[in-house]
């Protein structure tokens, strides 16, 4: 069953409007966050390993914690991919006929930015505690300085759009509960109170069953109505 206007989409089938597309507000926050993704895994990727010439292998700017480089650029990945595929989703949300469908990408919707708002917020927490303890004889000649400090901070303000976009889904998801009037599990109110409808019948069919047959009298009955009948002679 189609659903009208039904969880912050109109009717399944419309044409596709770029321009509106891109100035809905869920939508700049995806591509925010994506950028900001971009920024964090980046800067650790670029400048974020460090060598010096006495050592054979790279160590992490963040106190040599090879686990604080590590966590930055996975969650910075996945973040990157996560934008990407619900950004594919808002793009093909407008074709969801369904209703329940709908349901289920706004609640995923919900779920996965709040997921990442608290990731996001362990990234941030964990990068700039490893950054705030890191021996500064590890980087005499500060490099990659600015790297990691990008990553500390756009880790921190990738909370605040994360956070953005699961309250604008829980907004969609509101507006979805009001105006979904139609859905599959819609059931007839007289079949829901237990009082079926009555099976259809014709109009002839039922005049013809409301007619009584008659027999026509038999001749003994002719018979004994007349013996009592007396001719008279003129």
């Amino acid at each position: 069953m189609e659903a009208g206007a039904a969880y912050g989409a109109g009717k399944a089938g419309g044409a596709f409007d770029l321009q509106t597309f891109i100035r809905q507000p869920h939508t700049i926050l995806r591509m925010v966050s994506w950028l900001f993704s971009i920024v964090v895994f980046g800067s650790i990727v670029n400048e974020g390993y460090l060598n010096h010439q006495d050592e054979s292998e790279e160590f992490c700017i963040f106190n040599r914690n090879q686990d604080a480089c590590g966590y930055g650029i996975t969650v910075g990945v996945l973040a990157f991919l996560s934008c990407l595929l619900y950004l594919a989703l808002d793009v093909y949300f407008p074709q969801i006929s369904s209703v329940k469908d709908r349901k289920k990408v706004v609640l995923s919707d919900i779920g996965v930015s709040g997921l990442w708002a608290f990731l996001w917020f362990v990234s941030f927490c964990f990068l700039a505690d490893q950054w705030r303890v890191s021996k500064p004889e590890d980087n005499p000649m500060n490099e990659g300085t600015d790297a990691a400090r990008a990553a500390i901070a756009f880790s921190f303000f990738s909370i605040f759009t994360w956070v953005g976009q699961s309250f604008l889904a829980f907004q969609r998801y509101l507006l979805g509960a009001d105006s979904a009037i139609f859905s599959q599990d819609y059931m007839d109110p007289s079949q829901e109170a237990g009082m079926p409808y009555a099976p259809y019948t014709n109009e002839d069919d039922t005049t013809a069953s409301m007619g009584t047959y008659q027999q026509p009298p038999s001749l003994d009955a002719f018979d004994a109505d007349t013996q009592g009948y007396q001719t008279q002679n003129y």
